[in-house]
């Protein structure tokens, strides 16, 4: 049974640095999902570095809210993160913290969604262990990761200025993720 279109994908990533290469890599698998029928919705690095520690003291109930309430109604997510010190970044982790909103509900956290990972990194070892963590992190949260996860060692040249990706290997593995949650969207749970 076809999945109504289009598929409600909502991506997270991201830095505190405008156009970092985590963002333009889940900007390339953005494009992807909607290339494949996909609506995605995007809370980049300056959304999610805004978002005060899940819980802590500047913390209320309407922060996140827009990150929360576009996961509750996504059919699909997509998940990116640059590898630090061997796992995902604090400023990630803590927006994936908020979908602990969505322990309550009658599909909680991810349940039966698919997710599409992407860790960005200049070095295997961060690249490799990042993706472990994120892979562990959406299968806690009940989601589906994608069969195909992008985890990327970086050059200094793997972007141009304008955030096109010059490596075809490379792109071909973002887009890949993208296309895989706009494909399994609607259809998993």
């Amino acid at each position: 049974m076809e999945p109504t279109s289009p598929r409600r994908i909502v991506a997270i990533g991201g830095t505190m640095r405008p156009g970092s290469s985590t963002e333009r890599a889940l900007a390339i698998a953005a494009a992807a999902a909607e290339a494949a029928g996909g609506h995605v919705t995007s809370f980049g690095g300056d959304y999610i570095s805004h978002l005060p520690h899940y819980r802590g003291p500047q913390w209320s109930h309407d922060s996140g809210r827009e990150l929360v309430e576009a996961v509750r109604a996504a059919d699909g997510i997509l998940l990116a993160s640059p590898g630090y010190h061997g796992t995902v970044s604090g400023m990630v982790k803590n927006a994936i913290d908020y979908l602990e909103e969505l322990a309550e509900d009658r599909r909680p956290y991810l349940d039966g969604r698919p997710v599409g990972l992407i860790v960005t990194a200049f070095g295997h070892q961060a690249a490799n262990s990042g993706m472990t963590t994120l892979r562990t992190i959406a299968h806690a949260l009940r989601g589906w990761p994608t069969p195909f996860g992008a985890a990327v060692k970086l050059h200094a040249d793997s972007f141009d200025a304008e955030g096109s990706c010059l490596d075809q290997a490379v792109r071909g593995q973002l887009e890949l993720v993208g296309r895989q949650v706009a494909q399994a969207a609607g259809r998993l749970g």
